[in-house]
């Protein structure tokens, strides 16, 4: 399945669209390079899920939670960028939170590959050099 985001201001449809695709997966694998918009994104799909709290990059903290008005379960939101050895990943915890049932929303998971859950979904954003975006699931 393809999405499409053509402007900014059309974000907050195509994380609904997103969200209808969800189905009952839980873990959410963005791809893509520096710049695409997997962060800004994630902030839109929380905003449609009723997530109220600032939505930002856990550039720094690598793990970010936020609460949800619609869902019960938590939301989870990771950046791997910063992962320099996977035994970061295994001192944070991950199966944790992987094995939840709690949303996940990760960013850069390249660096985590061997550690993702079989049934987490991949999903590839590409800026398109019209500055539109294309997101693969």
């Amino acid at each position: 399945m393809q999405l499409e985001i053509t402007c900014l201001d059309k974000i907050d449809k195509t994380a609904r669209e997103f969200i209808g695709q969800m189905g009952n997966h839980t873990i959410f694998a963005f791809y893509g390079k520096m710049g695409a918009g997997k962060t800004t994104f994630i902030k839109a799909v929380c905003r449609e899920l009723g997530v109220e709290d600032n939505v930002n990059s856990p550039s720094f903290a690598i793990i970010n939670e936020y609460r949800s008005t619609a869902i019960a379960k938590p939301i989870y939101h990771f950046d791997f960028y910063r992962i320099k050895k996977i035994e970061e990943v295994f001192d944070l915890g991950y199966e944790e939170y992987f094995y939840s049932d709690a949303l996940c929303f990760i960013e850069w998971p390249e660096i985590i590959e061997e550690l993702l859950p079989e049934e987490a979904k991949k999903i590839t954003i590409t800026e398109n050099s019209d500055g539109s975006r294309t997101i693969v699931l």
